[in-house]
């Protein structure tokens, strides 16, 4: 016996559309914006705890980070964010701009000045603008 899903159609689409509205599961989308935050990255984010100079945008952001939320150190114009205050998301950083976007232009400003950036996360990446 043979039964057309045709004839179940109609109900799938009423459940998935009265479970989408009910609100009661809300998974994050992995393009999903999470947070957006906005930093200076003074010269104290381009070294390290050590005193190394860093020499790749991702590093020095994951400093300004590690500043911000660990040492306390802030530059004017930086603002907090959730998804970075803990260490293991900071260790990831590197992966997450990898997955994302940033202008070779921003890249260079970040390595080679003190820009202001904001940083707009997701899921699994990261895109940085130079403000």
């Amino acid at each position: 016996m043979k039964v057309s899903t045709m004839r179940f159609a109609p109900f799938f689409i009423c459940f998935s559309l009265i479970f989408a509205a009910s609100g009661t599961v809300s998974p994050v989308k992995a393009d999903e914006l999470l947070e957006i935050y906005h930093a200076r990255l003074g010269t104290d984010d381009h070294f390290n705890s050590r005193g190394q100079r860093l020499t790749n945008a991702a590093a020095i952001i994951r400093q300004d980070r590690a500043n911000f939320h660990k040492f306390g150190v802030r530059d004017r114009g930086d603002t907090s964010d959730e998804f970075f205050s803990s260490k293991s998301n900071r260790a990831i950083l590197e992966r997450m701009l990898r997955n994302g976007s940033a202008s070779r232009s921003t890249l260079r400003r970040i390595v080679n000045g003190t820009p202001r950036i904001t940083v707009k996360i997701y899921r699994h990446y990261i895109n940085v603008f130079v403000r």
